[in-house]
């Protein structure tokens, strides 16, 4: 089984889902584990956690935090992105 690590951790599935799915666009395997987990309902939520294979780690934590600081001018317009 392969060594697996987390890179995110949210309190909501979206998030989880939405970063997973900006590692997966960019080359780097990324699963969502526990996203069944919260029970709101009774006060308890148990943080949804985005994990990668060990050796894209560090691509992962990188792109992670670019994404954080580029600013949506930075992003491109919906047509440079198509």
């Amino acid at each position: 089984m392969a060594d697996l690590k987390t890179v995110a951790s949210y309190y909501d599935a979206m998030s989880a889902r939405i970063t997973a799915g900006m590692l997966n666009d960019n080359g780097i395997p990324a699963a969502v584990f526990g996203d069944n987990s919260s029970y709101v309902c009774l006060n308890y939520v148990k943080p949804v956690e985005v994990r990668v294979n060990a050796e894209d780690y560090d691509a992962a934590m990188q792109l992670l935090a670019q994404s954080e600081t580029e600013t949506p001018e930075e992003a491109g317009t919906p047509e440079e992105l198509e």
